[in-house]
Formats: C-alpha cells, sequence, structure tokens
C-alpha cells in the first residue's frame, strides 16, 4: 500500500529562457496508470543543465516550466495500476532517456537513439519534470534500475555521466586496447572515462586538462601522464612506448581550443569520440590534413542495458564518481559553482536526509 505523502513539495525549475531557475514549490504529482513515484535521494547536476538553462527561446524543442535533473537515483514510494507491488520500496536509478520501447532502435537495444525522441522532449529535466525536487514522477519501471546495496549519492551521476562514458569508451574499446588515447577533459564525466579506459589492458593513456586540480585527480585515478594542452599530451604519449599519434581521442569538453589540434595528433585509423558540447567544430573531408582511416563519433548518452552495466561495476568497486554535494536550497549555487568550474568530480544535489541503512 502506498505511504501517505505531502501535497506540496520544492523543486529547481526553468521558468524563462536563458534565465536562472528558480527554487519553486509545486504539487507533489500523483501516479497514473504504470508511473511510478520516487522519493528523489540524489540529483546529480551536469554541464548539459548548463546549456538548457542558457538555451534561447526556440532553441531546444521542450515547453515551460519544468523542473530540471536528469541525473536521479531515489526510492519507490507510489505506484499507478498496472505496477507490480515489490517495486515499492525499492532504491533505483533512472534512465534519463525515456524512450517509446517499440520503435525499431529500441528493438535492437539503442534506445538512446529512439526515433520517437527526436524533435521533442527525452526525459526528466530534458522537457519533462526532472529530479532537481523532493519527488519525480517516471512513466514507466522500465526506466529504472535496481540499486541495492548503494549509495543514492554515488549512483545520481552514473545515470548520466557513468553512462555516457561507458557508451563512449565501450564503442571504442579495441582502438584502446594496447593502444594510445588522449582522453580531453577530467570533469564530471572524464574523470569516469578515465576509470574505464585505465582497466583496459594494454592502454597508454594522457589526460589534457588546463586545471591543476583535475590533472592531480588524473593521476590518481591511473592516467599515465597529464597535460594542459592536446599537443603537449600527444607529445607525452609518444613517449610512452607506442610510438607517435594517437588512436583515440575521447573529447569531454568538445571546445574550439581542445578540438583545434586533434587532426594533427591523430594516428592513422584514428578515431575523435566527442562528448562535450562547448561549441567546438571539425571539418570531415579527406585529404584536409586528416590521416586515412579517420573516423569521427558523437555518442549520445547511453542505452538501458549500459545502465545496468555501469550499475553493476558501481556495486563491484569498479568505479566511483567523485562528488560534491549540495542541500536542494543550495542547487542554484551548485549551479554556480558548476559554471564556475569550482566543482570537483560531479555536483550532486541531496533533497531529502539519507536514510541511516545508506
Amino acid at each position: 500500500m502506498n505511504a501517505p505523502l505531502p501535497s506540496r513539495m520544492l523543486a529547481v525549475r526553468l521558468e524563462r529562457w536563458a534565465s536562472q531557475p528558480v527554487l519553486t514549490e509545486v504539487d507533489v504529482p500523483a501516479p497514473g496508470p504504470d508511473e511510478v513515484l520516487l522519493r528523489v535521494d540524489a540529483a546529480g547536476l551536469c554541464h548539459s543543465d548548463l546549456h538548457v538553462i542558457d538555451g534561447a527561446a526556440g532553441v531546444l524543442p521542450y515547453e515551460l516550466p519544468f523542473t530540471l535533473g536528469h541525473e536521479v537515483a531515489g526510492t519507490v514510494v507510489a505506484t499507478g495500476r498496472g505496477v507490480a507491488d515489490d517495486w515499492t520500496g525499492a532504491p533505483v536509478a533512472v534512465h534519463g532517456i525515456w524512450s517509446c520501447g517499440e520503435c525499431r532502435a529500441c528493438l535492437r537495444g539503442r534506445d538512446n537513439y529512439c526515433l520517437r525522441l527526436a524533435g521533442g522532449p527525452i526525459g526528466g529535466g530534458l522537457g519533462y519534470d526532472g529530479g532537481l525536487a523532493e519527488y519525480v514522477l517516471v512513466p514507466s519501471t522500465r526506466h529504472l534500475v535496481q540499486t541495492m546495496g548503494l549509495s543514492p549519492v554515488d549512483v545520481a551521476p552514473l545515470t548520466d555521466g557513468g553512462l555516457t562514458a561507458l557508451h563512449a569508451v565501450g564503442a571504442h574499446r579495441h582502438l584502446a586496447e594496447g593502444g594510445t588515447v588522449l582522453l580531453v577533459g577530467a570533469g564530471g564525466l572524464g574523470h569516469l572515462a578515465l576509470q574505464l579506459i585505465a582497466a583496459t589492458p594494454g592502454a597508454r593513456v594522457v589526460v589534457v586538462d588546463n586545471r591543476a586540480a583535475a590533472r592531480d585527480l588524473a593521476l590518481r585515478l591511473g592516467a599515465h601522464g597529464v597535460a594542459a594542452t592536446v599537443a603537449e599530451g600527444a607529445r607525452l604519449l609518444a613517449t610512452l612506448g607506442l610510438g607517435s599519434g594517437v588512436d583515440l581521442v575521447l573529447d569531454f569538453v568538445g571546445a574550439p581550443a581542445t578540438l583545434a589540434d586533434v587532426p594533427h595528433v591523430l594516428a592513422p585509423g584514428g578515431t575523435v569520440a566527442v562528448i562535450g558540447s562547448a561549441g567546438g567544430a571539425l571539418e570531415a573531408a579527406k585529404g584536409r590534413g586528416l590521416p586515412p582511416g579517420w573516423r569521427f563519433d558523437a555518442p549520445f548518452w547511453g542505452p538501458h542495458a549500459d545502465l545496468e552495466a555501469i550499475i553493476a561495476l558501481a556495486a563491484t568497486g569498479h568505479i566511483q564518481a567523485e562528488t560534491t554535494t549540495y542541500a536542494l536550497e543550495d542547487a542554484l549555487t551548485a549551479y554556480d559553482d558548476l559554471r564556475a568550474g569550482r566543482v570537483a568530480g560531479r555536483a550532486v544535489v541531496v533533497p531529502h536526509e539519507l536514510p541511516s541503512r545508506l
């Protein structure tokens, strides 16, 4: 039986484009058929939130207002008709891509590229009400992964930061094995991808970041070297015994300054995966200074199966997010810190006092 819930809650809402979100009070939603209501135990913040907040009217296909927060870990506290009773009380991670489950992409396990999500809202915090609130409504248990035994503060960053990193690394692990990897940006996503690359047999990885603290973190997490620029990182890789040129560039920044040097450091047959969205661009054309066999990739988030995989890696201690926590009332400060580069690892908002079992 569903326990009594409050009628009102705090939420961080985007009410106007290109303006500061607001912390306000809204109704606690009631779950309809197949829906589940979560008490939000932790919600991660992401640089993509800043892109949404800063967007001009008409740039994104979302209707205002909505609650931000697409990295969510919580506990099921109420369910709608058609949901099995044993979901109540379950600690879960939310797959932020609320795919249809029926299109050809979904049926092939590529639900992060769901055809029916093109040109509209993607999920909670990205067009629909998200988890930067005390409670969040999720349309189906299809979008949940149970996380028994894990802290929600550890889980929340994995639902995007960890999932995106796993999807990006997994698609190109064959290049990393016995090869050279230049990982650009050791922030919220990059430090998680580094842990996956560092565990890849024979990989030599150098991390590029212009922040000294991020370079220090990268060395602690297994980088073979660190550098402040792409060109410097490529030169350092060449001293590690595998020859010159980079087999795999994982750019978690995607800025003009980081992408500008990529064509000059890539090895023949090398791949550039651009995950960050800081406004950089690459010209894809043969005979324009790129090596033979070059490949460009722009992976997006990750499928539900990869969320299950990253949660399993966390449960066995193979990946751990560095986190800085904030109360829900301080969420706007957290966004300011994220924008200013003051966050170590991933910013995580904790709306409620965590249960003692955690």
